[in-house]
């Protein structure tokens, strides 16, 4: 046997035992007659001893060993000495005193310290085969695979099947650019990597399954960001014979088990929910975080009638001047230049600028533009806010959606960075009752706010060739601290309706018949009323642990302009291989 038992493994009930461990030398302290290490593998870490008394020929042999060789060792465990004992260990009350050493291979020095914090990114995913090592990335694979297992028993329970979907299949518009496969054997076709299983668990209803959930890998060929990468898993299912809130009750189940067997947390139930609508207008937002208040206000009734130009030409052209009011947590001071710093930052969301009051009594403010408002008016806003001395209110004059996101933007930065948010709090909510499409400006056309196939609510219809826009969508996003985890919908299983939708989205009949034709028979051969959700595993599972970016809960990721560091894709290949799939490349 290479070992008999592994690094986290041993404990007092192990005494006077004679074991086999093998793992890598974690940390090295040579003390002379005793040399001490800590040998780990994935399980944990156990000190072992090679004594220039008890053992020669070991300790000898240990002279050698250096940070991350890889080693086999024979010895008896026992019970440290007095004064020694190391309690943040699981194995810390006991060591091994070895008898025999093998190495079983030797390593040059590593690029950077295991425990070291400061490591930049880049020489981590370049040496990932050493970051992957570190205990922060077994934990967090660890845990990404307990999710995982938590999330399959759970819907083996409700009686779900897992059935895998095809990775090469044709390109359909879902939203995102899709990644390209040539294919060899048909010159000039191409397969794509799906974006998502969508049209497959759709035809696995039609084809009568019920209940379908797959752990899905899902490619996108965008733009890159800390919680983007090209290639990402996603729990997908879906479900036939079902309505909105028959989705959302199991998904409900699902997410609160996760969240009560992997951190112990209870989540009340149901969920709580906010329309659409709702959630732009007070948080500027179709995601937004929970943890805090900070609402936006109306403040159209306050400022009508105002002498400020701003305002005024906002209120003539059906605008909205809406507000917040942020109380600095340790009367944290802001000077005129931390203003016109975010007065340039919200630019970037829309707003031409924005306007700040700072607080010092019921009817006083200090503002650039306070000379603009008589006194009771001033009261009026303070009044309305709720304001006290030393709170500062922000407004912002636009048109309804950008003074709502725009603000919104404000503040979370302003919770990022001046709020301590408590770490392991967990606020989630249903974001119900989302437009179906939107408009596209740069293609003069609609597009889908989530995709093609989402059913429109019944009762408006009507509107779906006369004010496109006033239909809703039987959409339902899943929102953990301002991060959408997961979306889904009801579907559409009528091909009338599917081609109005399609008609809508300015795809005409021979172009629906080309690219989804097959989805369209199937829906005329008996497809069931269904719905279904998907949840990003990779953000679900960063947001659990906490961490930064979703590239701290992947294996191997891929950087922002997606590359792999490690194996250098993606890279050129033969022109043989370009032969083959009769493809040039121009330069």
């Amino acid at each position: 046997m290479m070992r008999t038992s592994n690094c986290g493994q041993l404990d007092l009930k192990s005494l006077d035992r004679e074991v086999i461990l093998a793992g890598w030398v974690d940390t090295y302290r040579d003390h002379g007659d005793l040399i001490f290490i800590d040998l780990r593998d994935r399980w944990g870490v156990t000190q072992i001893v090679f004594s220039a008394s008890e053992k020669p020929e070991a300790h000898r042999r240990g002279k050698h060993l250096r940070s991350e060789y890889v080693i086999q060792i024979k010895g008896v465990v026992r019970k440290r000495p007095e004064g020694t004992v190391n309690k943040k260990l699981k194995t810390g009350e006991m060591e091994v005193l070895v008898s025999e050493l093998k190495i079983l291979n030797p390593c040059p020095t590593p690029p950077f310290e295991l425990s070291e914090k400061l490591v930049s990114e880049e020489l981590r995913l370049r040496y990932r085969f050493i970051d992957l090592r570190r205990k922060e990335m077994v934990e967090a694979l660890g845990f990404r695979y307990r999710v995982s297992k938590i999330v399959r028993d759970y819907l083996d329970r409700q009686e779900f099947l897992e059935i895998e979907t095809p990775y090469l299949t044709r390109s359909t518009p879902e939203g995102a650019r899709d990644f390209l496969v040539p294919s060899r054997l048909n010159p000039g076709s191409f397969y794509a990597l799906p974006q998502s299983p969508q049209l497959f668990k759709q035809l696995l209803m039609v084809a009568g399954y019920d209940r379908y959930f797959q752990l899905a890998r899902c490619f996108r060929d965008e733009d890159l960001r800390s919680d983007r990468q090209p290639e990402h898993t996603q729990i997908d299912l879906e479900m036939s014979f079902v309505d909105e809130d028959d989705v959302m009750k199991i998904v409900e189940g699902m997410v609160a088990e996760v969240f009560e067997k992997a951190l112990q947390v209870r989540l009340e139930r149901p969920f709580r929910s906010l329309n659409y609508d709702e959630a732009l207008s007070r948080f500027g937002s179709d995601k937004p975080d929970m943890r805090f208040g900070m609402e936006l206000r109306d403040m159209n009734p306050v400022f009508e009638g105002s002498k400020f130009k701003i305002f005024e030409d906002c209120l003539s052209q059906k605008g909205k001047i809406r507000g917040l009011c942020f109380t600095p947590p340790n009367k944290q001071e802001f000077s005129r230049k931390d203003f016109e710093e975010m007065t340039q930052w919200i630019q970037n969301y829309g707003a031409k600028g924005l306007a700040w009051f700072r607080v010092a009594g019921p009817a006083k403010v200090e503002s650039p533009i306070q000379k603009f408002f008589e006194e009771e008016r001033i009261a009026k806003m303070v009044n309305a806010f709720g304001a006290k001395a030393g709170d500062i209110l922000f407004l912002v004059a636009s048109d309804v959606s950008t003074s709502a996101i725009s603000l919104g933007a404000l503040r979370v930065r302003l919770a990022e960075e001046y709020l301590a948010l408590p770490p392991g709090k967990f606020e989630i909510l249903w974001i119900k009752n989302f437009p179906l499409l939107e408009w596209n400006e740069e293609d003069k056309r609609y597009q889908a706010l989530h995709h093609p196939f989402t059913s429109p609510k019944p009762e408006d219809m009507e509107f779906l060739e006369t004010d496109p826009l006033r239909v809703r969508a039987r959409a339902y996003d899943l929102v953990l601290n301002g991060t959408e985890i997961g979306g889904g919908s009801i579907r559409i299983h009528s091909r009338e309706i599917q081609e109005k939708v399609f008609k809508a989205l300015s795809i005409g009949p021979e172009e629906a018949e080309g690219k989804f034709g097959f989805l369209l028979k199937a829906l005329s051969f008996g497809a069931p009323p269904h719905g279904g959700l998907a949840i990003g595993l990779d953000r679900f599972v960063t947001l659990l642990l906490g961490r930064e970016s979703i590239r701290e809960v992947i294996a191997f990721p891929k950087t922002q302009k997606g590359a792999c560091l490690m194996t250098e894709a993606p890279s050129s290949v033969s022109p043989r291989q370009l032969k083959e799939l009769n493809l040039n490349i121009r330069t």
